[in-house]
């Protein structure tokens, strides 16, 4: 072969060889985004599944918590429910109490006694009665049924109590019937 043509095949070759360079090249390139785009789309995955996760234990802790809730106003509403059934009896034992003054000693007795455990079954059940003489007026808690001027209380207080309140945490199962100084 001449020289000539050897140089030409040598160019030739040569040539060849940095286009398969060239697409080494291009390739790895192509395969690395690829790649990248895979860890981009899997880390997006995870991220979203962490997201639905961390939501779904936020939803679940917030039920939990409501149900709980629930339970405890279930109970306090049925307890309220049964017990207003009972005020009557509370307070005509408290009524008689005040009316039998002059009395037997031993009737007297006999009704305190029954006032007594009237009192600690309420207190067994977590109800709190209010109301009373002195008292500040508190239109959430009280009925205002009538004014009076007194000497005895200072303005917006409580002089007399017609019905005594009852309530079982922050729950009124019934307003105190009050009457209030001007």
């Amino acid at each position: 072969m001449s020289k000539k043509k050897e140089k030409e095949k040598a160019e030739k070759t040569k040539a060849a060889e940095e286009t398969t360079d060239a697409v080494k090249e291009e390739k790895p390139e192509a395969e690395q985004d690829d790649s990248a785009k895979k860890i981009k789309s899997l880390e997006d995955e995870v991220a979203s599944g962490k997201d639905k996760y961390m939501r779904l234990a936020a939803e679940y802790e917030n039920y939990r918590k409501r149900t709980a809730n629930e339970k405890l106003s279930i109970y306090d509403d049925a307890t309220a429910r049964a017990v207003t059934e009972l005020l009557p009896v509370a307070d005509s034992v408290r009524m008689a109490l005040e009316n039998l003054k002059d009395s037997d000693p031993e009737i007297i007795k006999g009704i305190e006694l029954i006032s007594n455990q009237l009192d600690k079954s309420f207190e067994k059940l977590k109800i709190e009665s209010y109301g009373k003489p002195g008292d500040e007026f508190d239109p959430n808690l009280h009925n205002a049924v009538s004014m009076v001027d007194s000497d005895e209380y200072k303005s917006n207080q409580i002089a007399n109590v017609f019905q005594t309140g009852y309530k079982i945490g922050d729950k009124i199962i019934r307003h105190a019937m009050v009457q209030v100084v001007n």
